[in-house]
C-alpha cells in the first residue's frame, strides 16, 4: 500500500465529524464491460484506523481531498504499482450498455442453465445414431464419452477465463476472447467465419428444419382425411420466418430467458419421446449392428472421420458461453464465474441424460436402417408413423417447432449484437427501438432468402462443421495457455498442448473428409427449390 500512503503524504486538516463520506460514483464499480476494480484498502491498512489519528492542522483544507474510490485517486497511483498495471490494461467501453448481449447485467444461475440447455440441445443430436452405424457399438460409446469430457472441460475454461482479477478486464464476446489470444488480425482469419456461421448458418438452418416440420405438423393434426390445401414448403419457411422474427424483438438476451427456457423444456420433451417411442415400439425386424465397412480403405477411413465428426458436432454452444456469463453481475466478492458454473454443470447433466439415450436407445431400435439424412426424426415418421400414437407424434413435432422457435433466438443474438455494434460505433448513440427491429427482420428474412436459395447447405455441413469444430475443441485450450500461463511442462501445460493440437488435427482431417464426400458422392445443387 506505498501509494496510498505516497498520495496522502501531503498535510490535510481533520475533516468535520458531520461531512458524509464521499464515494466513488456508480460508474466505476458498475462499468457495463468491467467487473469492479480493486479496492485501494486491504486488511492491512483499514478504513477506520484514518478517522482515528490525531489530526495535524498544518494540512490541506478538506475541499482538496480526494476519496479513495474516486477516479482521481486512482488516476495518482505510482505508474509502476500492480495498481497501476491493472488499470492500464482496463478498457472501458460504454457502448456495451448499448448493446443486446451486455445491455441487462441481472442474470443468475438459473438464467444460465435455461440458455445453455437451449443452446446445447439441437437437432445434431438426432443424428447420433448414424455415427455409432459407422463405429460400431463400444468405439460409439467410448468415442461419444470422451468427446463430451472434453468439450466440457473446455467449457470450463471458457467460463474461468471469461474475467480477469488481474487486470478487471470481462471477455464478454467469444471473439474479443480470441483477439487478445491471438491477436487480431489471426483471430479475424481462425475464428470469425466459424463464429458467424455457429450463428448465421444454425438459424439457417432452423429454419429448414422448423419450416418443414411445420409441414409434418400439419399433416398429423389435419389427417389423411383433410381437405385443406397444404402450403408449399417455401410458404412454411416463410411462416416459421415470420414468427421467429416476431419474438427476436425482445431487446437483449437476459430478455429471452423464458424463452430459452421454453426451448429447453421443449429440447429435453423431444428428445425424451423420440428415443422412448423407438424404444417402446421394440427393435425393428433383420436389425444389425454390425459396422458398415466401405469396399476401399480410403472411403472406410473417411467413413470413421465422418462418425467423428458427427459425433463432435452434436456439441454446440461454446460460441456462447461468454456471451451468456456476460449477463450476469460480478465483483471481487461473488465473481459471475460461481453462478455460472453452477448453471452450466446442471444444464450438461441434463444435456448428457438425453444425448446418451438418444444415441443409444436410437441405435439399439433402428441399427443399420436409421436414415443417413436427419437420424431420429424422419426414422419416428417412416417406421412408426402407423403403429405409434398419432398424439406422441403430433407433440414431438411440436416440440421441434417450438425449439428451433427458440433456438433461433439465442443463436441470432449474437448477429443482432454485431449489428447494432457497427451503428453505435459509427454513430455514437444506442439503436431506438424501430431501428433495432428493422436489423433483426433484416437478418430474419435474409436467413430465409438463403434457407430458399441454398437448400443443399445442409449437405455441406461436414464440411462447414470441421472448420467450426476448433471453437470448441481446440482453441480454449490454447486460450488457457496464454491467459493462465500454467508452468512448462506441468501436467496443465501438456493436457493444453495436446488437447488443442489433436482437436487442431481433427478439424483438418474433417475438412479433408468433407471435401473428399462431396467430390466422391456430389451434392444436389437446386438452388431455389427447396424439399
Amino acid at each position: 500500500m506505498g501509494e496510498v500512503d505516497d498520495i496522502r503524504s501531503a498535510p490535510r486538516t481533520p475533516r468535520p465529524a458531520h461531512t458524509p463520506p464521499i464515494s466513488a460514483p456508480p460508474s466505476q464499480f458498475h462499468s457495463p464491460s468491467l467487473s469492479r476494480s480493486p479496492l485501494l484498502s486491504t486488511p492491512d491498512h483499514p478504513e477506520t484506523t484514518r478517522a482515528t489519528k490525531t489530526p495535524n492542522k498544518s494540512r490541506t483544507p478538506s475541499r482538496f481531498i480526494t476519496p479513495l474510490g474516486s477516479p482521481l485517486r486512482r488516476a495518482l497511483t505510482p505508474l509502476g504499482s500492480p495498481l497501476r498495471r491493472a488499470l492500464h490494461l482496463t478498457k472501458l467501453d460504454p457502448q456495451d450498455a448499448w448493446l443486446p448481449i451486455t445491455e441487462s447485467r441481472n442474470g443468475n444461475a438459473y438464467y444460465a442453465a435455461f440458455h445453455t440447455l437451449c443452446s446445447g440441445i439441437g437437432i445434431q443430436a438426432l443424428v447420433l445414431p448414424v455415427a455409432f452405424t459407422i463405429l460400431g457399438w463400444t468405439w460409439g460409446i467410448i468415442t461419444l464419452t470422451v468427446a463430451f469430457i472434453w468439450q466440457l472441460y473446455t467449457l470450463y475454461q471458457l467460463v474461468q477465463l471469461h474475467e480477469s482479477t488481474e487486470t478487471g478486464i470481462r471477455y464478454c464476446r467469444y471473439m474479443q476472447i480470441s483477439s487478445a489470444t491471438f491477436g487480431e488480425r489471426l483471430a479475424n482469419f481462425l475464428v470469425l467465419f466459424p463464429i458467424m456461421y455457429l450463428a448465421g448458418g444454425t438459424c439457417v438452418a432452423l429454419i429448414i428444419i422448423g419450416g418443414s416440420t411445420s409441414r409434418t405438423f400439419f399433416q398429423i393434426v389435419c389427417g389423411a382425411t383433410c381437405t385443406a390445401k397444404p402450403l408449399t414448403t417455401v410458404e412454411w419457411y416463410l411462416v416459421f420466418t415470420c414468427a421467429a422474427v416476431l419474438l427476436s424483438q425482445l431487446p437483449n438476451l437476459n430478455s429471452i430467458a423464458g424463452v430459452s427456457l421454453v426451448g429447453a423444456i421443449t429440447a429435453v420433451g423431444y428428445c425424451t419421446l423420440m428415443w422412448g417411442i423407438s424404444v417402446a415400439e421394440g427393435r425393428l425386424p433383420n436389425v444389425s449392428y454390425n459396422p458398415i465397412r466401405a469396399s476401399s480403405q480410403m472411403v472406410r477411413v473417411f467413413d470413421v472421420l465422418n462418425a467423428l465428426g458427427i459425433i463432435a458436432f452434436a456439441f454446440r454452444g461454446h460460441n456462447l458461453i461468454l456471451e451468456i456469463q456476460s449477463t450476469m453481475p460480478s465483483s471481487e466478492k461473488h465473481p459471475s464465474r460461481v453462478p455460472m458454473w453452477n448453471g452450466v454443470r446442471f444444464s450438461y447433466l441434463v444435456i448428457a441424460m438425453c444425448l446418451f439415450p438418444i444415441a443409444i436407445g436410437g441405435y439399439w431400435a433402428y441399427g443399420q436402417l436409421i436414415p443417413e439424412n436427419g437420424g431420429m426424426l424422419p426414422a419416428l415418421y417412416l417406421f412408426h408413423g402407423q403403429t405409434a400414437s398419432q398424439f406422441l407424434l403430433g407433440l414431438t413435432s411440436l416440440f421441434v417447432i417450438i425449439n428451433a422457435l427458440s433456438s433461433f433466438q439465442i443463436y441470432g443474438m449474437p448477429m443482432f449484437d454485431d449489428m447494432e455494434s457497427k451503428y453505435t460505433t459509427r454513430m455514437k448513440k444506442p439503436c431506438s427501438w424501430w431501428l433495432r427491429a428493422i436489423f433483426r427482420a433484416m437478418f430474419g428474412y435474409g436467413c430465409f432468402f438463403v434457407a430458399v436459395a441454398i437448400p443443399f447447405l445442409g449437405s455441406l455441413a461436414g464440411l462447414i462443421g470441421g472448420i467450426a469444430l476448433p471453437v470448441t475443441f481446440a482453441y480454449p485450450c490454447f486460450m488457457w495457455l496464454k491467459m493462465k500461463k500454467p508452468r512448462i511442462y506441468s501436467p496443465t501445460w501438456w493436457l493444453n498442448w495436446g488437447l488443442g493440437l489433436v482437436g487442431m488435427a481433427l478439424s483438418l482431417l474433417l475438412i479433408a473428409a468433407g471435401i473428399y464426400i462431396v467430390i466422391d458422392t456430389g451434392i444436389e445443387v437446386s438452388f431455389f427449390k427447396p424439399h
